[in-house]
This record gives structure tokens, sequence and C-alpha cells, in this order.
């Protein structure tokens, strides 16, 4: 069995890689032309925006794209796909604000970066109108291209959402 060679600029990209350097990697959105980005920028962006959420200073949600494909997994009332920014305010996220009589504050616990993708997993608390505390804890897998979010897949405790939703 013959020798494999790996080509030179997959060794420097690996050994940058496990050196904790950022690699410039392609990212495409239909409809756009490739950018250059890295898996430090997207993650360092949206730990910030996790940030600024966390401090009542902004939130995830103005980093969305206007045609974002965001799906909710699970059974839930608010699982589902949402094909554009507004549907998902309207239809995923302003019934569960709806519910809180304080803001969710998320607590970042891990985010994994690969080039355009982030998977960011978090806890957010909160107090509903009825006084209940709402805990839940999330996983969202973002794809970014210009900055900004383009597809979501959102993991999360679907039973501690519909308690909220179902409490009166």
């Amino acid at each position: 069995m013959a020798a494999r060679t790996v080509p030179r600029c997959c060794r420097l990209a690996g050994l940058a890689i496990a050196m904790g350097l950022a690699v410039p990697v392609v990212s495409v959105h239909a409809g756009t032309a490739p950018t250059t980005a890295t898996a430090h920028d997207n993650a360092a962006q949206i730990r910030a925006a996790f940030e600024a959420w966390r401090l009542g200073q902004g939130s995830v949600f103005d980093l969305l794209a206007d045609d974002v494909v965001w799906t909710v997994a699970g059974d839930s009332p608010v699982s589902g796909t949402y094909r554009s920014k507004q549907a998902f305010l309207d239809d995923a996220v302003a019934p569960i604000t709806a519910k809180l009589a304080t803001p969710i504050v998320p607590q970042v616990t891990r985010i994994v970066a690969d080039g355009a993708h982030v998977v960011v997993m978090w806890q957010g608390t909160a107090t509903a109108h009825s006084g209940a505390a709402y805990r839940n804890h999330y996983a969202w897998h973002l794809e970014l291209a210009d900055g900004r979010i383009v597809r979501v897949t959102a993991f999360l405790d679907t039973w501690a959402l519909a308690q909220l939703l179902d409490d009166a």
C-alpha cells in the first residue's frame, strides 16, 4: 500500500488550527458571492452578540438575515421551519416573549466554530408572568454568510417550552 502524501497547504492549515490560529474558509449563501471568513471571526461575532443580549444591549436576533431559514427542532408549539426573519420573530419568538415577565438572559456554556458554522450551547433563564421560573437549555447550529446568520437549527428542551406556553 502506497503512503498517502498530504498537500503542504493542508499540513499548514492543520498546524495553524492546532496552534489555535484562525484559518480562512469560504462561505457561500444562495444568491451571494463567496466570502472569506474565519471560524474565529464568526465565533467572536456570535460570542459578542450573546454577551450584548445577556447585558440587555441587543440580541443574537439582530444578526439574522432577512431571508434566514430557522428550524426549531422537536415537538413544541413553535417547532417547525420559518423562512424569514419576520416570520420567525412573529410566529416563534413573540409567543414566547408574550408569556415572560422578564427577558430571557442567556449564559453561554460553549461555542464551537468551523468556518461558516457556529454551534452555541447555552442556558436561558427568565420569569413567566405567572411568577414561575423559566429555564431552558439550548444548542443552536448557526450558519453565517457576510456577517449575517442565514440558517439555524435550534435544539432545546421542548417540554420546558411547552410548559411555559401552556402556563395561564
